[in-house]
């Protein structure tokens, strides 16, 4: 990670990581959609996790284009 990257390429990055968060936070609520019954502390892990990968991506949003989210949660 030593190497100087120009703007595009640090912007394909975050991009590239937005998408990432957002699958796993697709993932994520999916689990603690299937365990919510069946293993309720398995459920509640999962819940953690899709609010932490929510605040990635919220995180990720706001650099990517800022202002734009300004009135979202």
């Amino acid at each position: 990670m030593t190497d100087v990257v120009d703007s595009d390429e640090l912007m394909r990055r975050m991009q590239r990581a937005r998408a990432c968060a957002a699958q796993e936070e697709r993932t994520w609520r999916a689990r603690h959609d299937e365990l919510r019954s069946s293993d309720p502390e398995a459920a509640r892990e999962a819940a953690v996790r899709t609010v932490a990968y929510e605040t990635v991506l919220r995180v990720l949003d706001e650099v990517l284009t800022p202002g734009r989210h300004a009135g979202d949660g």
